[in-house]
């Protein structure tokens, strides 16, 4: 409902999981296997697999491409920990007491009393499972957001209104600036989930950075041989113009 007057209010572009599950799955990803990833906590086995920043990495990819162009209002869980801070994103977590959530969730979800409050407990458990699994952090982390709304005692309308008018106040018009760093985090983003997809260098994690084109790869790489091939699938991405792998480490097996 707050996203969606957002979209209104601002006339921005309003973008939901199901937008980045299809984009990410253009991968090679079935959808099916990325909205479970997203929506259920990992199993102890999954812990054990590569499976973690290969979701990171499309994810990623994914939302990057959708909101480069600004002027976009992203509704899903824990995006705001795949973009970079700044003036032209705004980090928003809405909040709400117990009897707030279960008279909404009773409502939209025509469930009884005890089934809400078990969907919400459920939902909150996996919630914060997952972000803690994915990104390392605690979901519920005030830090971790630029504006914290409590809907206890300040209306959906009001909400709306008070985000609207700070993002006016923060970014009044999306400037050239801002639209590269955008592009920056966008290829670099394809450049990583192409190394992740890539069966050569699936097995393989790494920190990718981009300026202008020129992309900075850092990590480890089981053989020296591989650093060839990561090379070359960063230079084959749209995009970039110069790559430099002058940070990748074979690893010391001892």
């Amino acid at each position: 409902m707050l996203a969606e007057c957002l979209a209104a209010q601002l006339g921005f572009r309003l973008i939901d999981r199901d937008v980045i599950v299809e984009r990410a799955a253009a991968y090679g990803v079935s959808q099916e296997q990325l909205r479970e990833a997203l929506e259920k906590p990992p199993s102890w086995l999954e812990r054990l697999r590569h499976k973690r920043y290969m979701y990171l990495a499309l994810v990623q990819a994914a939302l990057s491409e959708e909101v480069r162009s600004g002027n976009a209002i992203y509704h899903g869980l824990a995006g705001h920990l795949l973009l970079p801070g700044g003036p032209m994103i705004l980090r928003t977590r809405i909040i709400a007491p117990m009897e707030f959530r279960i008279a909404m969730a009773q409502d939209r979800l025509k469930l009884s009393r005890e089934e809400a409050i078990a969907y919400i407990q459920r939902v909150d458990q996996e919630r914060r499972r997952w972000t803690h699994y994915l990104y390392g952090v605690d979901w519920g982390d005030a830090s971790l957001y630029d504006l914290v709304i409590n809907l206890e005692h300040i209306s959906i309308s009001d909400a709306c209104q008070l985000i609207a008018f700070l993002v006016h106040q923060r970014c009044p018009e999306f400037k050239p600036a801002y639209r590269r760093i955008l592009d920056d985090v966008a290829l670099a983003s394809r450049v990583k989930a192409n190394l992740a997809i890539n069966p050569p260098t699936s097995h393989l994690e790494f920190e990718v950075s981009a300026q202008d084109g020129a992309v900075r790869i850092r990590g480890r790489v089981s053989r020296v041989e591989e650093i060839e091939e990561v090379e070359r699938v960063a230079r084959e991405t749209p995009g970039v113009r110069e790559v430099d792998v002058s940070e990748l480490v074979p690893s010391v097996h001892v």
